[in-house]
């Protein structure tokens, strides 16, 4: 509120006064003096320097930072701010219209106590001294009287509000004190030298201590590595042992052949010529793969594996012969224009496997591999005593990986593998094979085999089979089936050998036991018949085996329990490895458990519902040769070191499986089937006691799962009353007709009459008895 004096008319806001001022247009020039000079000798700032610092001296508190004004501590003054405390800043703000309204309200200023207009009052308005030091006048020309306080003292000067700095700028830095330079101290030389001494006695005492550890504690250890180093280790591969007949005729052998290795760094620039001196030469590869190898990386390359000397020394030849040619060219040459000579081309010993004759027991024998191994047959189930044990060459070698000559070089020695003696005959092989290919062809059957048996030993001089292979030739994978011992089949009416001997030694038959056999006979709701139509018949037991009846044999085997039956069968060797070995057998298939059904009784008992191979049912009808007594088939007779040393083969002991007299008995029966009145006189040998028994079983067919084909079979023995050899003779899947008598009776007659001419078995001149079949 603004006050009034005597008979002061009231104004209006906005009009002068002393309380307002009247507000003029501002001038463009400056007030006469500013800040204690003229203002048209200052300098001309721009107008955002003008806002923030207010005018062109520095601040208080730049001076005071910059030390040219020491800080002084403010007087308060009274409401009505009459003391020094202008502002020059407001002045230059204001120009000259600020001091316009200075002059122009001198009554108002004197109000100044007022509490509202003190408050209302800027620094700009406030008095200062002047430049001289005098105190200022107010507006009035009168000096300006200092407020007292209550004691009496001039009142202090109210400090003016700081201004603080713009938000976006940062206030000046205080320029940092130098520090005075670091000075270098001076260390101790005795100080010095000692570190330098600690230092070199420790780095030369870690020498020192190595040189303690190579050459004191542990010199060897170090020297072996250094070898190691420059030494180049060479496998010696051992010989691989023969397979030998029983008369020693070799069966399958190692000759001595090479692998021709080349050093493709030495053969890169003639590898044409070399590979035209070698394609024609080695059967196993041609000419872009010889190229390939002799112009690749690296400096090892096998080009061909067993080739023979013969075929090696041609290469060798002809390279010298062109190398002579090349020599003769290069006369008179300069160096960068003759011709390099061949050269790279190594060897190293890579027998060969041969079989001097051919396919004799080649299913037997079987082959190896190009890495020497064993891949079927004897050479797969024997490769680890055949092969032997690999020794080995350390030689020291150049950078190139030359050997060094007269260089120090150690070697251990390879060991041979054993040489397998086999119980074949080759003799004997070769006919059985030659014998069994032809029945094969005759009645058109898939394959044939025969099997050969010495009975007091249980040695096998033949295991024939056909089809068969030339193990010098490439050969299928297929052809190699050991079928004697890898294909199984229901070996028919052969098996009531077996069955009849059970019930003998069991007491339940004789030769003069008696049946009435019907034409059919139902078990289990199952009919079963024999192989051909009859009526009732009266046949003895020998008349059973001699007409082969089905019917009679399962009368006959109902009366012994069935797990004696299988128990039997068991001791016979069905079921169950024959021991020999070899790789791929099967053991048979026999139903599982003893406690079968009738039926399934009944057909095992002639011979359908189980399956055997030919050495199982050769060694079966065996035991009954051989008086009862059981023997296990033994196709590895010998070994035979590199010395010469002969070591039996071990097979399991023999053992009893019926008594010397059920033996015997089936051995009466077994007579009467190739009489004249028998199924098999085709078996018959003049001036020998032959007894045999036929087989003819169905066979399940695996495109079907049904029986639709057959096996036909034969086995017997000679002399019949004192036995050397037992002869089987199985032919499976025959087309052209289906008879073990007619088709496999003169097999056997034919490789057992060899078999006793060869081994010399002379007759016994006893007459074959006259056994009744019927009654």
């Amino acid at each position: 509120m603004t006050e009034r004096r005597g008979d002061e008319p009231p104004r209006k806001r906005g009009e002068p006064g002393r309380g307002n001022p009247p507000r003029k247009a501002p001038s463009s020039r400056r007030p006469a003096t500013e800040g204690g000079r003229p203002a048209a000798q200052r300098p001309r700032r721009p107008a955002d320097e003008r806002r923030s610092q207010g005018s062109d001296e520095p601040t208080r508190p730049q001076r005071r930072a910059a030390g040219a004004e020491p800080r002084r501590t403010p007087r308060r003054e009274g409401a009505a701010g009459s003391g020094r405390e202008g502002s020059t800043a407001a002045t230059s703000r204001r120009g000259g219209a600020g001091a316009a309204r200075r002059e122009g309200s001198g009554a108002s200023r004197e109000d100044a106590q007022a509490p509202r207009r003190a408050a209302k009052k800027t620094a700009a308005s406030r008095p200062r001294k002047s430049a001289d030091g005098a105190r200022r006048v107010g507006p009035d020309g009168r000096p300006q009287a200092r407020k007292l306080g209550p004691d009496g003292r001039p009142a202090k000067k109210a400090a003016a509000p700081r201004k603080r700095p713009p938000q976006n700028r940062r206030p000046p830095r205080k320029p940092r004190p130098k520090k005075p330079p670091r000075l270098l101290k001076l260390g101790r030389p005795t100080l010095r030298l000692r570190a330098t001494f600690v230092v070199m006695a420790f780095v030369l005492s870690l020498f020192a201590g190595r040189l303690v550890m190579l050459q004191g504690v542990d010199p060897d250890r170090y020297a072996a590595a250094a070898v190691r180093e420059n030494t180049k280790p060479f496998v010696l591969h051992a010989s691989r042992g023969s397979i030998l007949d029983r008369n020693g005729v070799p069966l399958s052998v190692s000759e001595d052949a090479v692998a021709i290795t080349a050093d493709p760094t030495q053969t890169a620039k003639i590898a044409s010529q070399l590979a035209g001196v070698l394609a024609p030469r080695l059967s196993s590869t041609d000419y872009a793969t010889l190229m390939r190898k002799l112009t690749g990386k690296g400096r090892y390359v096998v080009l061909a594996n067993q080739v023979s000397p013969q075929t090696w020394n041609q290469i060798t030849d002809e390279i010298k012969q062109r190398n002579t040619a090349i020599k003769d060219q290069n006369k008179g040459l300069p160096e960068e224009q003759r011709k390099p000579l061949l050269a790279g081309l190594y060897t190293e010993a890579d027998p060969v496997r041969s079989h001097p004759n051919g396919t004799i027991a080649a299913n037997v024998v079987g082959v190896v591999g190009a890495e020497g191994k064993g891949l079927a047959g004897l050479e797969y189930g024997l490769n680890d005593k055949l092969s032997g044990q690999d020794g080995k060459a350390m030689y020291e070698v150049d950078a190139k990986g030359n050997k060094i000559p007269n260089a120090d070089h150690t070697v251990e020695e390879p060991k041979p593998g054993l040489t397998a003696q086999l119980t074949l005959d080759a003799d004997l092989q070769w006919f059985a094979e030659r014998r069994i290919e032809q029945a094969v062809k005759q009645w058109k059957a898939s394959s044939g085999t025969v099997v050969v048996m010495d009975t007091k030993t249980g040695e096998i001089p033949v295991m024939a089979n056909y089809p068969s292979f030339d193990p010098n030739k490439p050969v299928k994978t297929s052809a190699l089936k050991n079928r004697a011992l890898e294909q199984v089949y229901e070996p028919g009416s052969v098996q009531k050998v077996v069955t009849m001997a059970a019930l003998a030694d069991a007491g339940l038959i004789s030769l003069d036991t008696k049946l009435k056999v019907p034409g059919s006979y139902t078990v289990q709701r199952r009919t079963i018949r024999d192989h051909f139509d009859h009526g009732v018949l009266n046949l003895t037991m020998a008349g059973v085996i001699a007409k082969s009846s089905n019917v009679g044999t399962i009368m006959a085997a109902q009366q012994m329990p069935i797990t004696d039956f299988v128990h039997y069968l068991k001791k016979f060797g069905f079921g169950e490895p024959t021991g020999i070995n070899f790789p791929g057998e099967s053991r048979g298939l026999m139903p599982p458990g003893d406690e079968w059904s009738e039926l399934t009784r009944s057909n095992v008992a002639f011979g359908q519902g189980l399956s055997a191979n030919a050495v199982q049912m050769a060694a079966a009808v065996n035991a009954v040769a051989n008086g009862g007594v059981y023997m296990p088939p033994k196709l590895v007779k010998n070994w035979i070191d590199a010395d010469g040393n002969v070591t039996p083969n071990k097979v399991a002991e023999p053992r009893r499986v019926v008594s010397e007299s059920a033996a015997k008995q089936v051995s009466t029966m077994m007579e009467a089937v190739t009489a004249d009145n028998g199924t098999a006189p085709q078996a018959a040998i003049a001036g020998y006691r032959v007894a045999g028994k036929t087989g003819t079983a169905q066979q399940v067919d695996s495109a079907c799962g049904c029986y639709r084909k057959w096996a036909t079979s034969f086995a017997g023995f000679a002399p019949a009353d004192n036995p050397r050899f037992v002869t089987y003779v199985v032919l499976q899947d025959p087309t052209n007709g289906r008879g073990g008598g007619f088709q496999g009776g003169p097999v056997f007659r034919d490789v057992m009459s060899y078999a006793l001419q060869k081994y010399a078995v002379p007759p016994t001149g006893a007459k074959q008895p006259n056994v009744p079949i019927t009654w």
